[in-house]
């Protein structure tokens, strides 16, 4: 009963072909303040719906399925990937305004998803 409940809410679920990785590091103030001032309700937006966060830790080698992302030199680092491919990044983290109004422009670029207006 409960694997076929949990194979119906993952037919129901909607795939993402977007995401949003952010490479941080331990030792990394502006990644902790990222984490205090929008860790919580990132996944809540509807950019962290678009794009659901995946964090990938910078001091550890790269998981193997992140795809084609060219090399990180800062953190944090947010690169929006589609299918596995680089749309675009934003290096640092100062402020909310600053983030939002970056990844907006980041996620016009994605492709149109049935959901979208």
């Amino acid at each position: 009963m409960i694997r076929t409940i949990s194979i119906a809410l993952l037919m129901c679920s909607p795939a993402h072909a977007a995401e949003l990785l952010m490479f941080e590091s331990g030792s990394c103030p502006y990644c902790d303040k990222w984490n205090e001032d929008l860790g919580g309700v990132y996944p809540i937006t509807p950019e962290g719906k678009r794009a659901p966060l995946r964090r990938v830790n910078d001091d550890l080698p790269w998981p193997d399925d992140i795809g084609e992302v060219r090399p990180v030199r800062y953190t944090p680092t947010f690169v929006l990937v589609e299918n596995g491919e680089e749309v675009g990044r934003i290096t640092g983290y100062n402020s909310e305004d600053f983030f939002w109004g970056l990844l907006g422009e980041l996620i016009d670029e994605l492709p149109e998803t049935p959901a979208d207006p």
